[in-house]
C-alpha cells in the first residue's frame, strides 16, 4: 500500500452583507467546500481577510445573535471618542468612515478557526456553527477557506 499524501484545497468565500454588524452562518458554504474535496481526515482553517470582521465558533440563534451585538456595542461604543476616528490628523480615502470601534470589537473576537475533519465532515458540536461577523458594515467581505488533510 503507498503512502497518501497530505492535500491542500485553497478557496475564497465572498460575504455580502447588509447591516452595521451582523453575524452570519457561514457553516453551509465551508461544507459545501469540503464535500467539493476528497479529504476525509484533516482540518479546515477559516480566515476573516479584513479588520473590522471577525468569525467564531457558537450558537446561531437569533436571540443569542441579538445579545452578542448589544454586548459588543456595550464593548466598544460606537459614540466614545477615539483617536482613530480623528480622520482629519491622518491620510484617509474620500470614504473613510469613522470604525475604530469596529477595529476594537473585532480584536475581542478571533479572526480565524481552525475545525477538524473527521470521515469526510466538520466535527462540530450539535450546537456549533461557524459565524462570521460584521462589524463595519454593510460591505462586500471574503473568508479565506484552505482544507487540509488525506
Amino acid at each position: 500500500m503507498s503512502p497518501k499524501t497530505m492535500q491542500f484545497f485553497n478557496k475564497t468565500l465572498e460575504v455580502e452583507t447588509d447591516s452595521e454588524i451582523g453575524i452570519y452562518n457561514i457553516t453551509p458554504q465551508v461544507v459545501q467546500l469540503l464535500e467539493e474535496t476528497s479529504i476525509k481526515n484533516g482540518q479546515v482553517l477559516v480566515f476573516s481577510r479584513h479588520t473590522t470582521t471577525a468569525l467564531a465558533i457558537n450558537e446561531y440563534e437569533v436571540r443569542l445573535l441579538e445579545d452578542i451585538k448589544s454586548h459588543l456595542r456595550k464593548l466598544a461604543p460606537p459614540e466614545q471618542k477615539y483617536l482613530h476616528n480623528d480622520l482629519h490628523l491622518r491620510i484617509v480615502p474620500p470614504d473613510e468612515p469613522m470604525n475604530a470601534h469596529s477595529h476594537l470589537m473585532a480584536m475581542m473576537l478571533n479572526n480565524s478557526e481552525i475545525i477538524p475533519v473527521a470521515d469526510g465532515k466538520l466535527v462540530l458540536g450539535m450546537w456549533q456553527s461557524i459565524l462570521f461577523f460584521e462589524l463595519d458594515g454593510p460591505r462586500k467581505r471574503t473568508v479565506f477557506v484552505q482544507i487540509s488533510g488525506m
